[in-house]
């Protein structure tokens, strides 16, 4: 009987080194001249970021401070999606960042239409927040993910559970 090998399409984001850069991003703010004497504040809300400035200017550089050490710990920036800046109490202004936790169902779909699209030997199928990749045959599944890291999805991807069945 032939073997079945199979991988697993997942997005995981590391909440340890994002609380770990949140803590990092306010010493920093707490220590640089622009920000002497203002509102400032980065923190992490249930599984997502709150991020909150004087205005839109010191948010921007707040949010540049934080992007900084968030890859320096190693977590992809398309893992964060920012909602839109409001309006908050005392004349500040607010920013909700989603940290990504599992494929969104669209893309898990996109993501199984793209590999179908290339008509490799592989079955791809959605199991919940991953996408289980399939084949008889090595080579073809590193392929499937040499095609996947080459295409842009707009997600945060790790290729893991790689095995021989």
């Amino acid at each position: 009987m032939a073997k079945e090998n199979s991988f697993d399409i997942v997005s995981k984001t590391d909440y340890a080194e994002v609380t770990n850069a949140i803590h990092q991003t306010m010493k920093e703010v707490s220590q640089r001249f622009d920000f002497k004497g203002s509102k400032a504040l980065a923190e992490v809300q249930q599984k997502d970021l709150m991020l909150s400035a004087e205005d839109e200017t010191k948010l921007r550089n707040m949010n540049d401070i934080l992007q900084g050490k968030l890859v320096k710990r190693g977590i992809s920036l398309k893992a964060l999606d920012y909602q839109k800046v409001e309006p908050a109490a005392g004349g500040t202004v607010r920013q909700l960042v989603k940290v990504q936790q599992g494929i969104p169902i669209e893309k898990a779909k996109e993501v199984v239409k793209f590999i179908k699209d290339e008509k490799l030997k592989v079955q791809a199928s959605i199991q919940g927040e991953t996408v289980r990749v399939s084949g008889k045959d090595r080579d073809t599944l590193q392929d499937v993910i040499a095609k996947l890291k080459a295409n842009d999805f707009g997600i945060d991807m790790q290729f893991d559970n790689y095995r021989t069945n």
